[in-house]
This record gives structure tokens, sequence and C-alpha cells, in this order.
């Protein structure tokens, strides 16, 4: 009796996994298509271009520009042009670099500073700089009809993603025998937030009245940047002056950018400058 209950167990078990094993899957699958049909399902997945979209810190958008204006090809004049020795035009032809520095003919992008914003955005940066002590405030504001506005792509040739888009303020020549005294002269201003990386102002100042130390301090607080280290050199002929100190930005990895606070005596003009 014992025997034949365990059998009849045993084939209840049988018939069982059986069952299990021919109906289980169809019903198992009916039951996820219950949970997936008819519904709406978000899942985050990273997109082909995703990596464009990468945005690019202050000390490595200092970096890009300083390399991209420093392999700038200046304009030269003919005299020194014809002046210029054999083996050195040989050397620059050999020359192959891997930032650009070109004119934006497309425009500003979205949400960047446009050509009819660029004036009030600047004069509101002056603004700024004469706040925290690094421009006296005798320093004009730009005016449209005074000044040329030109809108600049830095770009990372092998990583064309990280670019940066920044705007060229140059008082123009146009006008002979034009007063630049407490004048800005030339700066580069972000395209996006219009803060001044770069500029050169005729002022009032002498270098002595001038601390440079508190300068960069105050000027990379406002820039979003780390605070620098002096640059320390042997080389007298790195500027066309003997008043300038410079100091070191930390780049991206290894990458360092060189920062100048200089002053031009005669004319009186004040410079901070990222470039050679």
């Amino acid at each position: 009796m014992k025997k034949s209950l365990i059998n009849v167990t045993l084939f209840v078990i049988a018939v069982l996994i059986m069952a299990a094993s021919i109906w289980g899957p169809e019903q198992l699958a009916v039951y996820k298509d219950n949970r997936v049909l008819d519904r709406i399902h978000t899942q985050t997945a990273e997109m082909e271009g995703e990596g464009y979209r990468y945005t690019l810190g202050s000390n490595e958008k200092l970096y890009i520009l300083s390399q991209c204006l420093n392999s700038q090809s200046l304009p030269e004049s003919e005299q020194n042009a014809l002046t210029r020795v054999e083996e050195e035009s040989a050397d620059y032809q050999e020359l192959g670099g891997t930032y650009a520095f070109v004119v934006n003919h497309r425009g500003p992008a979205e949400k960047e500073i446009t050509e009819e914003e660029i004036f009030t955005t600047c004069n509101e940066m002056l603004g700024s700089l004469k706040e925290l002590g690094i421009l006296p405030e005798t320093v004009r504001e730009v005016q449209g009809a005074d000044y040329e506005a030109t809108l600049y792509s830095a770009i990372d040739v092998l990583e064309p993603r990280n670019n940066v888009a920044v705007w060229k303020m140059t008082l123009s020549n146009s006008k002979r025998n034009a007063d630049k005294s407490n004048r800005l002269i030339d700066a580069y201003l972000d395209a996006g937030d219009g803060r001044i990386y770069e500029f050169y102002a005729r002022t009032e100042r002498k270098w002595e009245e001038i601390d440079p130390d508190e300068i960069i301090e105050k000027w990379s607080e406002y820039m979003g940047l780390e605070a620098p280290l002096p640059y320390e050199t042997d080389n007298p002929l790195l500027e066309a002056t003997p008043y300038y100190k410079k100091y070191v930005f930390a780049g991206s990895g290894e990458d360092r950018t060189i920062v100048t606070v200089g002053f031009y005596d005669g004319i009186n003009e004040l410079f901070l400058k990222i470039s050679k």
C-alpha cells in the first residue's frame, strides 16, 4: 500500500513537470508581454554624438584658447619678410599646428552672445573688472562706432569637440589721430558668458601703482580658475617691456597655461594676456 502511494506521488510529480515544460514558457511570455505592451517605458541611453556635448572647464578653455592664439600666423610687413633669412623661412614652413584660431562665419550658436549684444556685454564685463580693481574707473565704455567685433573659434584640431568661441573686440583704426587714452584697445571675450580672457587697455596708472599679484588673484576668481603659481624664467626677452610678471595655471593633465600681467611704459598700456 505504501509503495503504491509513493508510485502515485512520483507519477503526479512527473505529470506536473511535463505540463510545466509544455505550458510554462508560453504563460511566462504572456505575463511578460502584459507588463510591457500598451505601457510607456523610459530608459537613459548614450546617444550617438553625446560626446560632443562635453563641457570644458575654465582651465581647459583657457589652455585651448592660449594654444590657438600662440599658433596664429601674424601679419608681417614686406620689409620684415625680405630681411628674414632663408634658413628661418624653411623652418617655419615645416611647422604643422594642432590648434586653429579661425573666424566663425556661421555666427554665434544658440545661447551665445550675438553681434547686437556684444557691445553691451563688453561694457558689463568692463564694469566687473573695474569693481574688482583690475581696471581703473577712468577706462571708457566701448561704442559700436569706434570698435570692431569679430567672432572666432579656437579649436583643438585633434579633438574638435574641444573648442572655445570668443569675440575679439578691437579699437578701430579707421579714425586717424583717434584719442586712445583711457580706452580698451583689444580684448577677447567668451562668447558664452562674456568673461574677458585677455585685454589691453590704456590707463592713467603707472607700473609702480599696479599690483600684478592682486590683479591675477582677482582675475582668477572672476574667471572661475584655480589659483595660479608664479612663473619664474631667466629669459629677459620674453616681452617687449621690462614691466611684467608671469603666472602659470593648470590645464588638463600635464598641460599648463602662462598668463602675463604687464605694462607698456610711455603709452601707459596695462595688459593681461594668455598668449606668448
